[in-house]
């Protein structure tokens, strides 16, 4: 998992009829016919399909990612409970194949929260308000936002500074690259310590079948 310490990029509103879309399911991040592999990659072609694509298949002009300046953001900014909906790991890994590492929204489905966290993308928790004002600015031409988790501070274009909490460990296992595999061999010198006294102290458990 790639390490997230400071993040500097475009930022995309994601609008409906000029407020912040709330209650982004999964299924609308990437639905469910594209669920059919178990890779990481290639699944930005599908990341919310239903918005960015013509009912004849062609792109919407209209869609914030199928615009010159938003195309390559790293940063999305979203309403109130994003990501809510089945539990898909595929939509943290979709949005990690378009580019983007960091939303923030004022709330996330728990589970959801918790997958973008496992797999090396930042979820910021900010007020409805300041999203909307940080919406403004990005949609006004102010693209370039500066997100950072080692002073969790999120850097608005007009300079502002708003603060974010996370847990101290998802934090350090973000900071580090960590997922909690990596996580757990961070110990492995203990564990291996804990395999050798439990060997000598029931030495059964050990023998081969």
């Amino acid at each position: 998992m790639k390490a997230f310490r400071q993040l500097t990029g475009t930022a995309a509103p994601l609008r409906e009829k000029g407020q912040l879309m709330a209650n982004i399911d999964t299924d609308m991040i990437i639905p469910k016919q594209f669920l059919k592999t178990v890779e990481r990659t290639g699944l930005s072609k599908g990341l919310f399909h239903e918005l960015k694509t013509l009912p004849d298949g062609s792109p919407d002009p209209d869609f914030v990612l199928n615009q010159p300046a938003f195309e390559k953001s790293g940063i999305l900014i979203a309403g109130d409970n994003f990501g809510c909906g089945s539990s898909r790991e595929h939509a943290p890994w979709a949005l990690l194949d378009q580019g983007i590492s960091c939303v923030i929204a004022p709330s996330f489905a728990d589970i959801f929260y918790n997958n973008c966290l496992k797999n090396g993308i930042l979820p910021v928790v900010l007020p409805a308000e300041v999203c909307d004002a940080l919406a403004d600015q990005a949609g006004g031409g102010n693209h370039v936002f500066t997100v950072d988790l080692e002073a969790q501070v999120v850097t608005a274009p007009d300079g502002g500074v708003h603060p974010f909490e996370i847990g101290s460990g998802a934090r350090q296992n973000l900071l580090e690259g960590l997922d909690e595999i990596g996580a757990t061999l961070r110990a492995s010198d203990q564990i291996e310590e804990f395999e050798a006294r439990r060997r000598l102290a029931m030495p059964w458990l050990a023998r081969e079948a």
